[in-house]
């Protein structure tokens, strides 16, 4: 059996919940920053079936070289806007990805995202920090949307 671990990041968006979950839930949101730098995620390349049992899929594309990674998931949780809960069959073990979006009641809210089963591979520092580009892509998406 592959060792898996757990993973959680924090941000606090000057954004709505209600935002925050359109943004990870609505294609013409999610083509702008799903992925890390260096890839992108066109509109066409992404499904959504947005309910317990639904269908979470996007296909990045390398901007380097066009080689493609497409994360297969479904839906296990949809509870707007306070919780998203998927899970990745396709990867080893089933990762679960918990998105939790806490109003902070001043303008900002917290968004945890938890990671459990997540792969050995998934756990290196390279891997966390272009998972945190991604972060970073939706940072500056949001800032956009604001002005």
């Amino acid at each position: 059996m592959t060792e898996t671990g757990e993973l959680t990041f924090r941000r606090v968006h000057r954004a709505s919940p209600e935002l925050l979950f359109d943004c990870m839930t609505t294609p013409e949101h999610l083509t702008h920053f799903w992925g890390p730098t260096g890839t992108t995620t066109p509109i066409g390349n992404i499904t959504i079936d947005l309910r317990p049992g639904g269908v979470f899929e996007t296909t990045m594309v390398n901007d380097a070289d066009g080689s493609t990674y497409t994360m297969r998931a479904v839906y296990v949780e949809v509870r707007r806007p306070e919780r998203l809960v998927w899970i990745e069959a396709d990867v080893e073990g089933g990762m679960r990805t918990t998105i939790t979006f806490v109003d902070l009641h001043d303008g900002r809210t917290e968004v945890l995202t938890h990671q459990t089963n997540v792969p050995a591979a998934y756990l290196t520092a390279e891997a966390q920090a272009g998972f945190i580009t991604s972060l970073d892509r939706f940072e500056v998406y949001l800032a956009d949307l604001n002005k």
